[in-house]
């Protein structure tokens, strides 16, 4: 018999108690007990927890326990540089009638809001209706004020910012090859590559996306952050072989992302932090203050993960997307340019790609014909933005395999949400 919930917000959380992080520790490694600063344990609520390493966060090897931990403290993994919040926060007040119940069918079978929850193993959902908070729901330990990492939801934001850099002339066009901006990348597999392409991940560069296998590209990334030697990823992403021409073969691949931070540093002359912040982050009124990773100390962003926010933070961004990129009474983006980033693109022999900009679009017939896109990240990381239904949902996994551990479709999840709330 499906669950029927009666009541609003309060009786969601008892529900939705730890239920997954009751279950036995599974083995430890590599433990991080360091030392937070002072100013940071009294600031974040988080800061004392123990965490695990960044290898065991791609290697998959955390206990339930320890992978939330982690997942809520990436800050102290690496170097990080502050995107400082507004002075002026955006409110998101509460809905009239809050969503107590989401049902739906997939593969064949009969969901619910709490079995998307804890099947996918959701630490924190934020659901928005035209600005209106409809569900906010913490788990494990998790509330408004933890920031929680984003995966290759910071891929979207990366994106994002190269529009930004597009509307105030930095960056002249996505038709421009990325060496004009990364100098260092000239005589590589990039001769040729466009700003389009490394934002369609379709630069025909060689590139193995495989977050287990030690020896895999995704990992050699990982390796050279982990040196924290500036200049280290770029070695790497000039190492590459070509496979294929430019434009003609999509390969999902986070260092084309890297490459898109050294193209908007190149053109920006300034963090990529430091430009969230004055473009989007101040002018659209986040309320509490992200963390970037950074490639070394005071160096370059992690154009393609290790991006952290709170749940509130991450909704203004899909708020700020799904209002056509306005802020603080200024159009941020180039007229045209969401529609263009997160709509299904073609390579140059006309093969159709589900894919933008770095950002991912529908796979379901709804998803489609609402035109809705979405941000996604290893782990169960999502930001969903429906513009047709005026709904954006926000989900934080807390799945300790990188790839595995996906229950529910994300897809049909936000698509069942964005039908509970038509007519509202």
């Amino acid at each position: 018999m499906k669950r029927i919930l009666k009541s609003a917000q309060p009786l969601i959380f008892w529900m939705l108690s730890s239920a997954f992080l009751a279950t036995p520790a599974l083995a430890q490694v590599s433990i991080i007990e360091q030392e937070a600063p002072v100013t940071a344990r009294a600031s974040y609520p988080h800061a004392l927890e123990p965490i695990g390493s960044v290898r065991e966060i791609y290697s998959g090897t955390l206990s339930p326990e320890m992978a939330v931990n982690t997942f809520r403290n990436i800050d102290r993994l690496f170097a990080t540089r502050t995107v400082p919040r507004s002075l002026t926060p955006m409110p998101l007040p509460p809905a009239g009638e809050p969503l107590v119940n989401v049902s739906f069918q997939a593969d064949g079978k009969a969901y619910d809001l709490i079995d998307y929850v804890s099947l996918n193993k959701i630490s924190a959902l934020l659901v928005l209706k035209e600005g209106r908070i409809k569900l906010e729901l913490f788990r494990f330990g998790n509330s408004p004020r933890t920031r929680w990492m984003s995966m290759s939801v910071a891929k979207s934001i990366t994106s994002t910012l190269v529009g930004a850099a597009l509307k105030e002339g930095y960056i002249e066009s996505l038709s421009d090859d990325v060496t004009e901006y990364v100098p260092a990348l000239a005589g590589s597999a990039y001769d040729g590559v466009t700003i389009r392409d490394v934002l369609m991940m379709s630069s025909g560069v060689g590139w193995s996306e495989e977050y287990t296998n030690p020896e895999s590209d995704r990992r050699r990334l990982l390796e050279a952050q982990i040196s924290q030697e500036a200049g280290s990823a770029m070695d790497l992403m000039i190492s590459l072989p070509r496979v294929a021409e430019p434009g003609t073969v999509n390969n999902y691949n986070t260092g084309e992302t890297q490459v898109v931070a050294e193209v908007l540093r190149g053109a920006i002359d300034r963090p990529l932090a430091t430009y969230l912040y004055e473009r989007i982050w101040s002018k659209f009124g986040m309320e509490a203050d992200a963390n970037w990773w950074l490639e070394s100390e005071d160096g370059i962003e992690i154009g393609g993960s290790g991006f952290s926010a709170t749940l509130r933070d991450y909704g203004r961004f899909g708020l700020f997307l799904m209002n056509g990129g306005l802020a603080g009474g200024e159009a941020i983006l180039p007229e045209g340019w969401i529609a263009e980033a997160t709509t299904p693109k073609k390579l140059k022999d006309g093969t159709p790609l589900e894919y933008g900009y770095l950002w991912w679009t529908g796979t379901t017939p709804a998803s489609r014909e609402d035109g809705s896109y979405m941000a996604m990240g290893i782990h169960g990381q999502t930001l969903y933005v429906n513009p047709a239904a005026k709904v954006v949902v926000v989900a934080w996994g807390a799945r300790p395999q990188p790839i595995k551990g996906l229950v529910i479709d994300d897809w049909v999840f936000c698509d069942a949400v964005a039908e509970a709330l038509q007519g509202e």
